[in-house]
């Protein structure tokens, strides 16, 4: 019996030898990636610069409409605050004769200048790629098709979208809703607005409704408000949901009356998209905490991007920021195949690479769903790695996160 015990523990003391060696090796990985906060001394030097460059204060920096109206939006302006070659240069005034393009100064100035592989400027800055592609399709998710009146989008049995305006802090690169860009900001008429609310009023098996566009907050307050005291008017519309991308390109828009509105309309749940953990910072996280304050569930739905995010490192970094600033990671999204979006698109192994790097090396709480939306506007698909092997009457047989074979009985 006692070389049972002796062997029992010279077993766990080895397992957890093995647990540290693995623990350790991948915080040293981690490290190497800095988050918002960790680079955000030279994040402040960048915020410097742009003030000098745009004319501003400390005080416009701090407010949502400064931000929104001098976005960087002129080639020229941008080789001011970030080095471009003329080649670079060149390329750039070539792409926005297409694709519109701008930067909020705040999120510009997350931007590592001295990196030219940042994962920052890749999903903001033009890229030439963006115009040599003719694979990919300007409405992937066939969302003109599935719309059953103006500006609203519907999928599934009991749920919509409203897509309520097409402005944005800054222009994705990697955006699904390019096509809507346009050459100008504006918001969806209230006409059709009312006409979506006329359709969910109608259909009493709608019972949860996503706000987005564009981005949802950058609505006025008073069109938020309205919006959102008409959905909450409707009995059979349990929650709703704001798409937004504020806490991370513009942060300064969570103002103390935007917390006032929101507070009024519980339950609201908000799904952002941090997909870097440099876009983690002190100003994201203040705007995180007024969106808490508010009653605001929230939650992350990072998009998988090639030469962006699409490492386990980045994501795994990525997942522990956002879970320390409150805010869940839920779903990490295969990139759609958007017209001019192609060069980020990811192969589908290696987003179940990550997942398979994620499970069981840490905790559950920073591991997402992995998720395919369906061409034509068919809907999410989750994908995991395969961890079931074999299931018969007697007994399944597993895969755990190491890869060991495990039997279970079924019986």
């Amino acid at each position: 019996m006692n070389r049972v015990r002796i062997s029992q523990k010279d077993e766990g003391l080895k397992r957890q030898r093995e647990l540290t060696r693995i623990g350790r090796s991948r915080l040293r990985e981690r490290n190497k990636v800095l988050s918002g906060f960790e680079a955000w001394e030279k994040i402040l030097k960048q915020k410097e610069k742009i003030l000098k460059v745009l004319g501003g204060t400390e005080e416009d920096w701090q407010d949502w409409r400064w931000q929104f109206k001098n976005r960087v939006t002129s080639p020229e302006v941008l080789r001011k605050i970030l080095p471009l070659s003329d080649q670079a240069l060149w390329e750039l005034q070539e792409v926005s004769k297409v694709y519109r393009f701008a930067i909020s100064p705040y999120y510009l100035s997350l931007i590592d200048p001295d990196d030219p592989d940042c994962g920052i400027k890749k999903q903001s800055v033009p890229s030439i790629l963006e115009i040599l592609d003719d694979t990919g399709e300007l409405d992937p998710m066939n969302e003109a098709g599935t719309s059953p009146v103006a500006a609203v989008t519907r999928r599934y049995p009991d749920r919509l979208i409203i897509n309520v305006t097409n402005m944005c802090g800054m222009y994705c690169r990697h955006c699904q809703r390019r096509r809507n860009i346009g050459e100008v900001d504006r918001k969806t008429p209230r006409e059709q607005i009312k006409e979506a609310l006329l359709y969910i009023r109608e259909h009493k098996e709608i019972r949860d409704v996503l706000i987005t566009g564009g981005d949802a907050l950058l609505l006025s307050d008073l069109e938020l408000d309205w919006i959102l005291k008409e959905l909450s008017a409707i009995p059979h519309v349990e929650i709703k949901r704001i798409g937004t991308r504020v806490p991370v390109t513009l942060p300064q828009r969570v103002t103390d009356n935007l917390v006032k509105i929101l507070k009024k309309y519980p339950p609201i749940y908000i799904n952002t998209q941090f997909n870097h953990p440099r876009e983690v910072t002190p100003e994201a996280k203040r705007a995180v905490d007024k969106l808490i304050e508010a009653g605001v569930v929230l939650g992350n739905q990072a998009v998988l991007l090639k030469g962006v995010n699409d490492n386990p490192v980045i994501m795994e970094k990525l997942n522990h920021e956002l879970l320390k600033i409150r805010v869940r990671p839920y779903y990490i999204f295969q990139a759609k195949r958007v017209r001019g979006t192609m060069h980020f698109v990811p192969k589908i192994e290696d987003g179940l690479r990550i997942m398979e790097s994620l499970r069981g090396y840490t905790s559950g709480l920073a591991v997402p769903y992995y998720i395919v939306n369906a061409p034509g506007g068919f809907g999410k698909i989750p994908l995991l790695p395969q961890y079931l092997i074999e299931l018969s009457e007697e007994e399944a047989i597993l895969r755990n996160w190491e890869g060991r074979i495990i039997r279970y009985p079924n019986s």
